[in-house]
């Protein structure tokens, strides 16, 4: 998804969308992302934003060939709902 910007300076993967920016932010170390904290404005709830925002942050992470720990609950949700991400996993 090209609308899923990573923000390497403020650590986050970031989506703009009717003026709000919804944001996953992360730390990483060597091949390993870990997910902190995914944060949507009350402004864009119920959208799909968190969703659209963590599939597209995934997706890039996945072209990277980084491994994920999925310390934010939403992204831990999130990938525990489509399978087809929990070979990202580090374990």
């Amino acid at each position: 998804m090209s609308d899923i910007i990573n923000n390497r300076g403020q650590h986050r993967y970031e989506l703009e969308l009717e003026g709000h920016l919804a944001a996953t932010y992360y730390e990483i170390e060597g091949d390993v992302i870990t997910f902190v904290h995914t944060e949507v404005p009350p402004e864009l709830g119920g959208k799909g934003v968190g969703s659209k925002l963590i599939k597209g942050a995934l997706d890039q992470v996945r072209a990277a060939g980084l491994r994920v720990v999925a310390q934010c609950p939403f992204v831990k949700a999130y990938i525990e709902k489509h399978p087809e991400y929990q070979d990202l996993l580090k374990v």
